[in-house]
């Protein structure tokens, strides 16, 4: 017996039970559907307009950043004031802070310090801070130099203030950094992601929508839809559109109309992994290669390479000493691994490692990936590989300018990936070879570094490998080779 409808405007916890209730048939399909696509607009707004508070929630942490910048700044140098003299001078401290901090706020925001992006990165949200002060005292030591009023100051007083400075900045902008996390979320911005006739993922974003929930229509002679885009794309950082290829110049039509920055997914694109978007002869071109690097850039990475890897020989010396006796203690055989590898140009070079297997089982070719668990490893050797020392005679590769300190890390000729062969995966395999080939990489601080079990495994790292060489930089180099410190006990190095 069919219980009789009690209510003309059914709820949405009431709409719920009618449709997981079989026996509720009192209303007709036709008649429910209104009312449910009713409801769910309304979390969707509500969704949405928690979403456009972003912006102002962004705002105020970028306050923050400026005011713990300048508290850390004084603090620091009052600070400096007392363990040298006992006492704040104010006229020199104030001279100081006048000197200091103008200037250290023109570097930062030209280093963007105060961008968006490093409220949910760590590295940025310090490291652009500590380099903008950092050049600030450079600035003002040689200002004080010139202008020879450097006796007025007390290097001591000064030297102590920089240093206090630099600490609060990275404690500070940390604490900032770790209450962002749950203020604005994931991620800072306010992005409305529109899926008509596209199905939402299983990990949408916050801002993902369904057009046909907000009576969206690509259809710019449909002033209510046109008004309806606008209102929803209100307070709203970006606009990213996924919609079947039949629809989309006339989403194109829509989003220009806007007053945010809008996008449309194209997924065709996803096996070219294009590098950037270029205009040739008013067509769109992408572009696929960046080539290799210029003569000036060629000559500063070789130079950096050079006095980077002398420093860690002499630093590493007495590890290199150890690591050898104990390899010829463990087992019979030389101390050095040599194997053929692919560098730069796909030209082969030899590669050197401390051995970390048995000598009888020693692959010259690469054609087995090792293993977790791998028997051909000694036990001193697998302690070898969980800490990457087994690379450190790289440095000597590096020093013969056979590799580079950064780059795509090189492979074994027979190296395979679901027993076929790199470039047989993907044919761009070849093209990450403009460059030397390095001791670490864009691709093993994102993880993707051990035996290559998948394709997947591969595409990764290729991918990372191509975004390095069209993207290079000293500093990205010097981001890279900090960040692989973290990334030397992983999961993955075995």
């Amino acid at each position: 017996m069919t219980k009789p409808l009690l209510f003309a405007d059914p709820s949405a916890s009431e709409i719920e039970t009618l449709q997981s209730d079989k026996a509720f048939v009192t209303l007709p399909t036709n008649e429910l559907e209104p009312q449910l696509v009713r409801q769910h607009s309304l979390v969707g707004e509500n969704v949405l307009a928690n979403l456009g508070k972003k912006r102002n929630r962004r705002s105020r942490l970028i306050a923050c950043l400026a005011i713990s910048d300048v508290v850390a700044i004084v603090c620091s140098f009052v600070f400096a004031f007392f363990v040298r003299l006992g006492f704040v001078d104010s006229a020199q401290l104030s001279n100081v802070l006048w000197a200091i901090l103008p200037v250290y706020f023109a570097i930062a925001l030209n280093n963007k310090a105060y961008q968006s992006s490093v409220l949910t990165d760590l590295w940025k949200i310090v490291i652009r801070s500590i380099v903008a002060f950092l050049m600030a005292a450079s600035a003002m030591l040689l200002i004080l130099f010139f202008f020879k009023s450097s006796n007025e100051f007390s290097r001591m007083m000064f030297g102590i203030g920089t240093l206090s400075a630099a600490v609060l900045l990275t404690l500070f902008r940390t604490l900032i950094f770790q209450f962002s996390k749950k203020y604005i979320g994931k991620t800072p911005y306010a992005d409305l992601c529109i899926y008509d006739d596209i199905a939402i993922g299983p990990k949408p974003s916050e801002g993902a929508i369904e057009a046909i929930q907000f009576d969206l229509v690509a259809d710019p002679s449909d002033a209510a839809a046109v008004k309806r885009l606008g209102q929803l794309a209100s307070g709203m950082d970006h606009v990213i559109v996924h919609c079947p290829t039949e629809k989309r110049e006339r989403w194109v039509f829509m989003l220009r109309a806007l007053d945010v920055k809008s996008e449309i997914v194209v997924p065709e694109l996803n096996s070219i992994n294009a590098l950037a978007i270029r205009r040739r002869n008013q067509s769109a071109s992408l572009l696929i290669s960046a080539g290799q690097l210029r003569w000036d850039q060629k000559l500063v990475k070789r130079i950096f390479d050079i006095a980077v890897a002398s420093i860690a020989l002499i630093i590493a010396f007495p590890i290199l000493i150890v690591v050898a006796i104990i390899i010829k203690i463990e087992s019979c055989g030389p101390i050095i691994f040599k194997q053929e590898r692919i560098g730069l140009g796909n030209r082969t070079f030899q590669i050197y490692k401390f051995r970390s297997m048995r000598t009888e089982f020693s692959d010259a070719r690469g054609a087995v990936s090792t293993a977790r668990d791998d028997v051909r490893v000694t036990k001193f050797g697998s302690f070898l590989r969980r800490t990457s020392i087994d690379e450190l005679p790289q440095l000597y590769n590096v020093l013969r300018s056979d590799m580079s300190f950064v780059g795509p890390r090189p492979h074994a000729i027979a190296s395979r990936a679901e027993n076929a062969l790199f470039w047989d995966i993907d044919h761009r395999y070849w093209h990450r070879h403009v460059v030397k080939p390095g001791l670490t990489g864009l691709a093993q601080i994102r993880g993707f570094r051990g035996a290559t079990e998948r394709r997947s495994d591969l595409s990764n790292r290729l991918h990372s490998d191509l975004e390095y060489v069209a993207h290079w930089s000293l500093f990205g180099d010097i981001k890279i080779i900090i960040k692989t410190f973290l990334v030397l006990f992983h999961k993955n190095a075995f």
